[in-house]
């Protein structure tokens, strides 16, 4: 085999919340995931290492290029690429998975379309379609029909259908592209037109769909491209079949290079996370998309159905599934060959305490916005409150922490507050729909944890918050005590907080989420969204100077297709890490939402 160049996270990424792919520059597929998210990576090129792949992959090889070009549709989650050969032919590939509006509910099929047009010139390709089985460890087998491939993966059959000449795909033939063509890629089920002249029409309502979504976002006026890509891609993440929303697309890419092979922090995040669904939610909820909010409910109050025994874990499946054992995959050598590759997540084992306040945040909306179709009551009040005893109950109590530290138990800080936003978010509620009992005693409970949190939580020698209790270390995610409201702007408390995270992991305009070594060392990497925190601190601490430069130098970070991972190296700037992170891009909104001139004051 020969070599093939490096991966990196220069991705684009397609999808229409029942499956998505990743394209590189090229427009090669190097990760999908069939038949949903957390499936079997039918592209799976992005973690077969620094060796050309036999399979994985689905691409369109242009003889001689030299150059190409990529964009997404305005707007859109349809992705435009251009290739060039050495002789100035080209050729475009368009590239997206169909959502729209059909027959009173929105169509989301399994399938993966790609439309082939030159546009200079005769280019001579070939396509190359080699989706793989079993987490790479196998080719498929694949039978033809008269205008269609089947090919038969380990418990699903996919199919091809092309107007292309099936030879041509089945063989790589070479040939001369004369006129578009297109390939459709999905369930074994018949076409029941020409694959063209559907793509044409899917195209076409795939993009009045996103454009439409995004017509109707509370946009900051600056930024608003990135502000846009940012929220569509929230919007992919979420599984909509469930309401569930994964943490990121990919598993396994390390979080920075390993110091030694099999040692990488490598970690499935195909998953529902429930602090990250909040985060993704109240995001999106911002921008006025509430639509992701209200399908998460019904997530969530599954979840709580089955939790017989009260307790939640604090990641999911994508179908409420609680079992995600940890295991690695030896088919793959990973990004960049840094395995191991691993499927599931130990994290479904963990005690985080912040889940349940983490819940109660994400649907507090519902009791309040007067848009919703259906609005929180008393009986979703009920199902809330054992949330909120186990809040009470939990407050205080050792956990792994939201940075999911797998060999250490502390009292966490964020936690103990998450359990408090709970507490006092039922208050709230109980008080919004006319519940005064309820009301007074969550408010009893709220303020006597916040009382017993301030006490153990707090510092006075370093004037901060500290991560643990009875600590006197810092972490990122201290900054947040005030979007939760449990201290204010002008308490001198958070801006000492502030102060000793600059002093502890601020490293340049970067954040680290902490510094202390962890279950495989001390962190390399900074953590993305904590400088997102860390830019919204300072914005309300009235330093928006400061945080308006760092705001632009993340942009400037970020990959070309506008898109971010979850870590970032503050020396080379290269972006390490599952990808798309949501968690990231959560961040671009609210920073970009709170440093942005407002509308009235554009003109």
């Amino acid at each position: 085999m020969t070599a093939k160049s490096v991966n990196d996270l220069n991705l684009i990424m397609i999808g229409n919340c029942s499956v998505a792919a990743l394209l590189d520059k090229n427009a090669r597929y190097v990760w999908g995931c069939l038949p949903d998210f957390a499936g079997d990576p039918v592209f799976c090129d992005l973690l077969a290492g620094n060796e050309e792949s036999e399979a994985g992959f689905f691409d369109i090889v242009l003889d001689n290029q030299v150059a190409s070009s990529q964009r997404y549709a305005g707007n859109t989650a349809v992705v435009v690429t251009t290739l060039i050969d050495d002789q100035d032919n080209a050729v475009e590939i368009t590239d997206f998975v169909p959502r729209f509006k059909q027959h009173g509910r929105t169509f989301r099929p399994t399938m993966f379309v790609r439309h082939i047009r030159p546009v200079c010139g005769r280019p001579r390709i070939r396509v190359r379609l080699r989706p793989a089985k079993d987490w790479g460890g196998s080719n498929v087998e694949t039978t033809r029909g008269s205008n269609h491939i089947r090919y038969l993966g380990t418990g699903q059959v996919m199919r091809c259908t092309t107007d292309l000449p099936i030879g041509y795909v089945l063989n790589e033939t070479a040939f001369l592209l004369d006129k578009p063509a297109s390939l459709l890629f999905g369930p074994d089920e018949t076409v029941p037109e020409g694959a063209t002249a559907m793509s044409r029409e899917f195209y076409d309502r795939t993009c009045d769909y996103w454009q439409e979504w995004c017509r109707y976002l509370s946009l900051p006026f600056e930024w608003q491209d990135q502000v846009i890509r940012a929220a569509i891609t929230l919007k992919m993440c979420n599984f909509e079949e469930t309401g569930a929303i994964v943490a990121a697309m990919t598993t396994s890419i390390p979080e920075s290079p390993p110091e030694t092979p099999g040692s990488a922090r490598n970690w499935d995040y195909r998953y529902c996370w429930l602090r990250d669904g909040y985060f993704v939610v109240s995001a999106l909820n911002r921008l006025g998309a509430t639509r992701t909010m209200e399908g998460y409910l019904g997530y969530i109050t599954n979840i709580i159905a089955q939790a017989s025994d009260g307790h939640l874990k604090p990641v999911y499946g994508l179908s409420y599934d609680d079992d995600l054992e940890e295991r690695e995959i030896a088919t793959l050598p990973g990004y960049r060959d840094m395995g191991p590759v691993r499927c599931g997540n130990q994290a479904h084992e963990h005690i985080q305490n912040d889940v349940y306040g983490s819940v109660i945040l994400s649907v507090t909306q519902v009791f309040f916005d007067k848009r919703l179709k259906r609005q929180g009551d008393e009986t979703l009040f009920t199902i809330l409150e054992p949330l909120g005893e186990r809040c009470l109950a939990l407050y205080d109590k050792p956990d792994a922490g939201l940075w999911e530290l797998r060999n250490f138990a502390h009292v966490h800080t964020y936690s103990s507050v998450l359990c408090w936003a709970g507490a006092d978010r039922l208050a709230r509620i109980a008080d919004h729909i006319g519940l005064k009992d309820r009301a007074a005693y969550w408010r009893r409970a709220a303020d006597d944890m916040r009382d017993h949190i301030l006490a153990e939580g707090f510092n006075a020698e370093r004037n901060s918050f500290v991560d643990a209790w009875g600590g006197d270390a810092v972490d990122g995610s201290l900054l947040l005590l005030l979007e939760l409201g449990f201290v204010d702007a002008d308490d001198p408390r958070f801006a000492g907080t502030v102060a000793a995270i600059e002093e502890d992991l601020k490293f340049g305009d970067y954040v680290f989420r902490y510094v202390k070594a962890d279950d495989f060392g001390e962190p390399e990497n900074a953590f993305i969204i904590c400088t997102f925190w860390y830019i919204d601190a300072l914005v309300k601490l009235g330093r928006q100077d400061e945080a308006r430069a760092l705001f632009e130098n993340m942009l400037a970070n970020m990959n070309p297709a506008g898109l971010l991972s979850e870590h970032i190296n503050v020396e080379s700037h290269e972006l390490w890490g599952n990808f798309p992170q949501t968690y990231s891009l959560v961040g671009l909104i609210n920073s970009a939402t709170a440093l942005s001139k407002r509308w009235k004051d554009a003109f």
